[in-house]
């Protein structure tokens, strides 16, 4: 065992490191009571006394935050405690990869990004309806897990919010992410669950169009796009996307939360709606992923989505009974090199008439 790697932190056995950051270290452990291994995430509290208790307050906070939640899409939190200055928190250890990566080594297909995102969908709709604002969602916070890598896992709840808070936040602070913030987020004013949706419009714009739809080269003029600039459709940079992904991504990046998705499940809908549409194909080339169910969105609030205010089933059906009538959706005939390749009489016939035409016009010309 490597020397520098401490014994025990409070019950639990070290195994190995995971991972570090500027305040602390995530290590493998093994929970000796209940025979399983975990992730132990640790924050050193022998720091600067004037930011020590900002960050053992946002500790706390993301173990209340998560503890209380449990939900196939979001990381499970066990235990929290301390040993002498070091604040520590015993969670799922999640064996997979950060979306982060995954978008670094792979061009990621359509379904798959659909269904992981409406998954995530999923969790931040469970965790909004126990009064839990992510407001951090991003591709480092999210691991793609499972044996097909067909699951998120929702992470670091750092600096979630919950109705009533510990961490007391100045008038105008801003924690997060701002790549993926909202208006209201960026503005440091007042968030929701409906501040989350817009952080997972961002995400869906980059993932699909392949670009972030906001750019702009300092962060002061990053927060005026997310402000007031509206990104060009992801079709319109990518146009093999279908037509009902820029009305999804246009609904969550409304700048006004009243006139967004009134709820993750809403958006969880629709984006399963899209994949439902024809042509979505369930393997995703390159990975390999199988589409997994996930528990059911509960009912939204607000306006109803895409999904459930729009019923193609009618129309699917119609397209169906005329493509095997051999008909298009206008209901104009085939074109006829089709016709003649399926009806061998009137190939015929169409054979006679060409060569009588020839013969005709020989005549002529003698």
């Amino acid at each position: 065992m490597d020397p520098s790697l401490p014994e025990r932190i409070g019950r639990y056995r070290v195994l190995g490191e995971l991972g570090r950051g500027a305040m602390g270290v995530v290590y493998r452990a093994e929970d000796p009571l209940l025979n399983r291994t975990v992730a132990i995430k640790t924050i050193l509290l022998s720091i600067d006394p004037a930011v020590r208790a900002e960050y053992e307050a946002r500790f706390r906070q993301e173990a209340k935050a998560a503890g209380g939640l449990n939900h196939p899409n979001l990381i499970t939190i066990y235990d929290i405690g301390r040993e002498g200055d070091i604040a520590y928190m015993a969670m799922e250890l999640l064996e997979g990869i950060e979306l982060r990566d995954l978008m670094k080594s792979a061009r990621l297909e359509l379904p798959f990004v659909l269904e992981i995102l409406a998954q995530v969908a999923d969790g931040l709709a469970f965790a909004h309806a126990r009064g839990v604002v992510h407001r951090d969602v991003k591709p480092s916070n999210i691991m793609i897990v499972g044996e097909r890598r067909a699951k998120a896992k929702v992470m670091d709840f750092g600096v979630a919010r919950m109705h009533r808070s510990e961490i007391q936040t100045q008038v105008g602070a801003v924690l997060g992410s701002p790549k993926y913030m909202s208006p209201e987020q960026v503005a440091g004013g007042a968030v929701d669950g409906r501040s989350d949706v817009f952080s997972l419009g961002v995400l869906l714009y980059e993932l699909t169009a392949g670009t972030p739809p906001f750019a702009a080269p300092d962060i002061g003029q990053y927060v005026l796009q997310i402000a007031s600039a509206t990104p060009a459709p992801p079709s319109a940079v990518n146009p093999a996307l279908p037509p009902m992904l820029d009305l999804i991504v246009a609904r969550a990046l409304e700048k006004d939360p009243a006139l967004r998705y009134q709820s993750a499940a809403d958006l969880a809908a629709d984006l399963r709606a899209c994949l439902a549409q024809p042509g979505a194909s369930p393997v995703t080339p390159g990975l390999d992923f199988q589409l997994e169910s996930t528990v059911a969105p509960a009912a939204g609030s607000g306006q109803l989505p895409l999904a459930r205010r729009f019923d193609s089933r009618p129309g699917l059906e119609r397209l169906a009974a005329l493509a095997a009538a051999g008909r298009s959706a206008d209901g104009a005939p085939p074109p006829l090199a089709q016709r003649l390749n399926e009806d061998p009489l009137l190939a015929m016939l169409a054979a006679v008439v060409a060569i009588a035409a020839i013969a005709a016009i020989a005549i002529a010309l003698v």
